[in-house]
């Protein structure tokens, strides 16, 4: 009786921060919330509005230009970072972030200590939220991320899933506006009418947190893969863009292309992400390899853009796979600016958060 009504509970926790993860799609106006907390957590760009991602990127800018400025900015506060998949960016500019901002940040590795398995994921929010006082999570499923914030009374940051990458999306944004002679200033309209254009297996995560982005931040993006459904873009992301781009009058566009040099075509940003997905080998490896080939970012493609366009990638990066040696090596790339970003947006929105600033 008592595993029955436990059961139950978790069933319905897990239900209302799954509407609670949906409800962004109606044109981005209602956030992410835990059931009954009123605590604002971020599981895909979208459950940021377009002044909040500014607030964020203007102080991520002046953290850059002034750390000194922030040393005690989360004076004894703790992140609790969970990590199931590989990481160094991700864990690497936490932890640097929380010491330079008089944090603390704790790596757990969920292969060494699983958790969902006999412990809930609610139950696990709900007690990481007696000792800490904010969650990034790594992890494989959007599902999982619902399951912390059920219960959790801090927010919960998703630090990568299966459908979304926003603290990638809000580093993009930031190195994006850096190379426009953007300021601190100027970040709400910052990327306003900016061509944009990704390349690639368009099932996949940062593929949907950028067509978010530009839709929200007002850009004209453009996508182009293979087609077939394990290249495809799911269905809700396209909606949840439509619903978007309808918001308001100067919301941004998605177009789905059927060749790279359609999408590439005059654009002010050119992007690619991995195709290899850890653990694919043999033959499966080789057939994404051709089907993938089309869409490589290389000198000819570039040379499409606009010309003083940038190429930009996540990281980490396959010289001869998404992108030739040529071109992430050249003086278009901007990887390893946009990796450092990574650090200072971060920071910014852990500040947003954790300080209630953004509510």
């Amino acid at each position: 009786m008592l595993s029955s009504l436990r059961n139950s509970m978790h069933r319905q926790s897990a239900r209302l921060a799954a509407e609670a993860l949906a409800q962004t799609a109606g044109g981005g106006t209602k956030r992410f919330l835990s059931a009954g907390a009123g605590v604002r957590h971020v599981s895909k760009i979208s459950d940021l509005s377009r002044p909040e991602i500014a607030s964020i990127l203007s102080l991520a800018m002046d953290m850059k230009a002034t750390p000194s400025d922030y040393f005690t900015a989360l004076q004894n506060k703790t992140l609790l970072m969970l990590f199931e998949k590989p990481s160094l960016r991700t864990r690497v500019s936490l932890e640097a972030g929380m010491t330079s901002l008089g944090g603390h940040g704790i790596a757990y590795m969920t292969g060494d200590s699983p958790i969902g398995k006999k412990e809930t994921y609610e139950d696990t929010g709900a007690v990481l939220s007696r000792m800490s006082d904010a969650v990034t999570a790594r992890v494989k499923s959007r599902e999982q991320i619902a399951g912390l914030a059920a219960n959790s009374t801090i927010p919960i940051v998703n630090a990568l899933d299966d459908y979304a990458h926003p603290m990638q999306m809000l580093a993009d944004m930031q190195v994006m506006m850096e190379h426009l002679g953007v300021g601190a200033n100027a970040t709400k309209d910052g990327l306003q009418g900016v061509k944009f254009a990704f390349t690639g297996d368009l099932n996949n995560n940062v593929t949907y947190d950028l067509m978010r982005t530009g839709c929200i931040m007002g850009m004209d993006v453009r996508v182009a893969g293979p087609k077939g459904s394990d290249f495809a873009i799911e269905p809700s992301v396209l909606d949840e863009c439509a619903a978007l781009s309808a918001a308001s009058g100067d919301a941004g566009t998605v177009k789905v292309c059927e060749t790279a040099e359609e999408a590439v075509e005059g654009v002010d940003y050119v992007y690619a992400d991995s195709w290899m997905s850890y653990g694919i080998q043999g033959e499966e490896r080789d057939q994404r390899f051709n089907q993938l080939l089309p869409f490589q970012v290389n000198s000819k493609l570039m040379s499409l853009a606009a010309p003083t366009a940038k190429f930009m990638n996540c990281l980490p990066a396959m010289r001869g796979e998404e992108q030739t040696a040529e071109v992430i090596d050249g003086p278009q790339s901007i990887v390893f600016d946009q990796a450092e970003n990574r650090l200072h947006a971060q920071k910014a929105l852990l500040v947003k958060l954790i300080n209630k600033e953004i509510v």
